[in-house]
């Protein structure tokens, strides 16, 4: 176990103490230790406007793909894992078994198709190419029904539909409250995924004002490379730094409907 922990944190600890060095003092000194000025500030400051403030633009578009793609993921995952788990209908199984293969195919082997079928639509290089992606998740959708078989009881929606409530009524005023913690849980897999999405954006995008912050930090990284070459080793570490903070926050704010969503859907399963 200690070792395991020590294995996750090591990355986040260099990240930090390296983040607080200048880009000599990060080359002069060992890495999971302080050393000379403490210039965390200052690198946060060149980070924000390095550019012209670029990193500001790729936080604010990797925000947009996180808002609009996960959430929608997390909308389309909700419903039909919830039609899944509490409706019969022709082809259940089908769709079910069709759930179930796209978990097993890895994303990098979808991508230059879907590159190609963008590319027909004319929608690469733009904001789509990156959302409309993300609004897929399959095990978004296998979490939910599986969460949804034992925490949405089906006696308690027939006794709605007998007092007279609708489906979608009975849905909001009571699946959905029953369904809050995986949904939760869905909603932070779905964040978690498309904030570190880089392969996709990768391929579909040139434009750097397009770009999200994993495809512009390593742009950053590639300054260092080639003739006229210009290393900012210190503004990739602080930016990396930056940008994960989000993600700590949300993880931490909900933290308790994520880990009874997570437990719920592991005894279930």
């Amino acid at each position: 176990m200690v070792l395991f922990a020590l294995y996750a944190l090591a990355p986040l600890a260099w990240l930090v103490i390296n983040a607080s060095k200048t880009q000599q003092s990060m080359f002069d000194s060992f890495g999971l230790w302080f050393a000379g000025r403490f210039a965390l500030l200052d690198n946060l400051h060149q980070v924000l406007t390095y550019d012209g403030g670029i990193y500001v633009r790729w936080l604010a578009n990797t925000i947009l793909y996180v808002v609009v793609g996960a959430g929608g993921a997390t909308v389309l995952a909700t419903l039909a894992g919830y039609g899944l788990a509490k409706y019969d209908f022709p082809g259940k199984r089908a769709v079910f078994a069709t759930v179930l293969g796209a978990i097993a195919i890895p994303g990098t082997a979808l991508a230059v198709p879907t590159f190609l079928m963008f590319s027909q639509l004319h929608l690469t290089n733009t904001i789509w190419a990156v959302i409309v992606p993300s609004l897929v998740s399959p095990f978004g959708l296998y979490l939910v029904w599986v969460y949804a078989l034992d925490a949405v009881p089906t006696e308690i929606l027939e006794a709605a539909r007998i007092d007279g409530s609708g489906e979608l009524r009975t849905f909001l005023t009571i699946g959905l409250r029953l369904l809050t913690p995986g949904v939760v849980t869905v909603a932070l897999f779905a964040v978690v995924a498309t904030w570190n999405n880089y392969f996709l954006p990768l391929i579909m995008l040139n434009d750097p004002n397009l770009f999200p912050l994993t495809i512009g930090l390593q742009q950053w990284n590639l300054r260092a490379t080639g003739v006229n070459a210009t290393p900012i080793y210190n503004l990739v570490i602080s930016g990396s730094l930056l940008a994960i903070v989000p993600v700590v926050a949300i993880f931490l704010a909900l933290q308790r409907y994520w880990q009874s969503g997570l437990a719920a859907g592991s005894v279930k399963a």
